[in-house]
């Protein structure tokens, strides 16, 4: 059996780790995470959200990266015995992606490395997706700054945080 999938199962389900329902959770398994990293696999299907006929457009890598953040903070919540909690999307930068479209078939591996993150609530993240069929070349790279409050119905009522 594929040593990659072997790892997958050790880890909780995407829908457990991302505080999003279907068919927003666009990413599959959690393949492999830490305390700074975590990579999370995707499969382009002629079902995926956003396929349309062609591909998936490589601007939902944003969202891929964004998704796996998400599954990380998820993940250590869930090393702590915490519930997930909701965070937000606050910018990308340096989104840069060789390809116009991910493929059909295509197996994506969307890696992120925590690179800041603060005591307010504030991260920054270094992210790349590969095709695992060419793991040597990333296909899209973006650095994306996200904010996860300590009290998300507070920050949503514009209370102090």
């Amino acid at each position: 059996m594929n040593k990659v999938k072997e790892e997958a199962r050790s880890y909780p389900p995407i829908h457990k780790l991302v505080p999003h329902q279907d068919p927003m959770v666009l990413l599959d398994s959690v393949v492999m995470a830490d305390e700074e990293n975590l990579c999370a696999e995707v499969t382009i299907h002629a079902t995926s959200l956003f396929y349309d006929g062609n591909g998936v457009g490589a601007w939902v890598g944003i969202e891929y990266m964004a998704q796996a953040i998400a599954a990380h903070a998820g993940y250590l919540a869930h090393t702590r015995g915490e519930a997930v909690k909701v965070g937000f999307l606050l910018g990308t930068r340096r989104f840069e992606s060789r390809a116009a479209q991910f493929t059909l078939g295509a197996i994506l591996h969307v890696h992120i490395h925590r690179a800041l993150q603060g005591d307010n609530g504030l991260g920054a993240f270094e992210c790349t997706i590969h095709d695992t069929k060419h793991p040597e070349t990333a296909l899209a790279t973006a650095t994306i700054t996200v904010f996860q409050p300590n009290n998300v119905a507070d920050f949503l009522q514009g209370k102090p945080i």
